[in-house]
């Protein structure tokens, strides 16, 4: 993107700003606008015009009762002025994406103004990856720059199939996709070793593409989360009424047995907090991980867990962190999550590369203050993780075409 001159133009950004909102449509958390002020900034102050696209939710998947989209809920004019107060001048708030209305307010809208299109999702075409609505979008810009991480393992209209209306040096990628990407190749490409994954999350499933992955270039897995139960089970361990994927036990023993001949060292918790019901005012217990009782279950690492984790992250020099350690949205199984959350701050500060993704990873840094005491916190949890994968992101690909 620093390479192009936007000086004049008018400059489709496909940005992520999928953020939450309260009851009274006021933004709770702002980060994924903040990550993106720097592209929008760049464009402006090289005498451009912004153009911004987004999404903001599901609302083909939560309809009104009379099948209609909630646009009240879901229209991006909710941003308009929050986006004022960042950007310090005009932003003018479109309630369409292509169109007529579209292309007269993208024409009248000057170098150094902003305007916001309205919800990409309102549009059936945009999660197809419609040609005839991409173009239509394409139409109202002279260049196309895409911010988005977050959606870049869509093919969407407007994060993927719209980059083939504009020419190789009419399109490029935002400050913010940039680095995202720069970071995630720290990880898979020469790291300083010892390299340490620490995958959590509900299920193998989930990682299974992952983990595979992992095993081949990092040095230690740390397991945590529902998904250790499956290989703790998977090693004949008694676990309860704990999460467990039954028909992924072989693989767990695959995936042990192969990080055994890649001499990949894969830790999983030896003991657990655990809970007699999935609930935050449940009866709580520690017990070693393959010794819980029935009618129990597993929601957060342990403290003797919490301390050998901690040992091999504090020694680690790249790390990569994707998911919690245990049910970290009921407080009284957070502390697991919060305690690698610190020890990957305590490395980073001793020199050690940290990259943190996945949504309970990001708050659990964000939570605790630590957001700026790692490496880099990714924007994209889906994305890092396919990316991290090895996969070809649609959003990526469509750029260099």
């Amino acid at each position: 993107m620093k390479d192009l001159n936007f000086k004049n133009k008018k400059v489709l950004v496909r940005v992520d700003f999928n953020v939450p909102l309260d009851d009274k449509y006021k933004i709770t958390d702002d980060t994924r606008i903040r990550r993106a002020l720097p592209t929008i900034k760049h464009i402006l102050k090289a005498g451009g015009t912004v153009i911004l696209m987004s999404h903001l939710g599901r609302p083909g998947k939560k309809k009104l009762p009379d099948g209609s989209i909630d646009k009240q809920k879901f229209t991006l004019q909710h941003l308009q002025g929050h986006l004022k107060k960042k950007l310090r001048t005009k932003v003018h708030f479109c309630d369409e994406c292509g169109g007529k209305n579209a292309a007269a307010m993208a024409e009248k809208t000057k170098p150094g103004e902003v305007l916001l299109l309205e919800n990409t999702r309102f549009y059936p075409g945009e999660t197809k990856g419609d040609k005839a609505f991409a173009k239509s979008i394409a139409a109202l810009g002279d260049m196309y720059i895409n911010d988005a991480f977050g959606t870049a393992h869509r093919e969407h209209a407007s994060t993927a199939t719209i980059a083939q209306f504009f020419k190789k040096s009419e399109r490029g990628f935002g400050c913010l996709m940039q680095a995202e990407i720069e970071n995630a190749n720290k990880v898979l490409h020469n790291p300083a070793r010892p390299l340490t994954a620490i995958v959590g999350g509900a299920k193998v499933s989930d990682k299974i593409l992952l983990l595979e992955k992992l095993i081949d270039f990092s040095d230690n897995i740390i397991i945590g989360g529902g998904m250790a139960y499956t290989f703790l089970k998977a090693k004949g361990g008694n676990i309860g009424n704990s999460l467990v994927e039954d028909d992924k036990l072989k693989l767990a023993l695959r995936l042990l047995k192969k990080a055994e001949k890649k001499n990949t060292k894969i830790y999983l918790p030896k003991d657990s907090v655990i809970a007699d019901q999935f609930s935050e005012k449940a009866k709580k217990e520690t017990k070693y991980s393959m010794r819980i009782r029935k009618g129990w279950m597993g929601l957060d690492i342990g403290p003797i867990a919490r301390k050998d984790f901690s040992k091999v992250i504090e020694s680690s020099k790249t790390i990569l962190w994707n998911g919690p350690m245990g049910v970290f949205e009921m407080k009284p199984f957070a502390n697991g999550t919060k305690a690698i959350a610190k020890s990957v701050a305590k490395a980073t500060k001793k020199g050690a590369f940290s990259l943190v993704g996945g949504g309970d990873s990001v708050a659990a840094v964000n939570q605790l203050g630590l957001a700026d005491e790692v490496s880099y916190v990714s924007t994209g949890g889906g994305a890092m993780l396919e990316f991290l994968e090895g996969k070809e992101l649609p959003g990526i690909k469509a750029i260099g075409m």
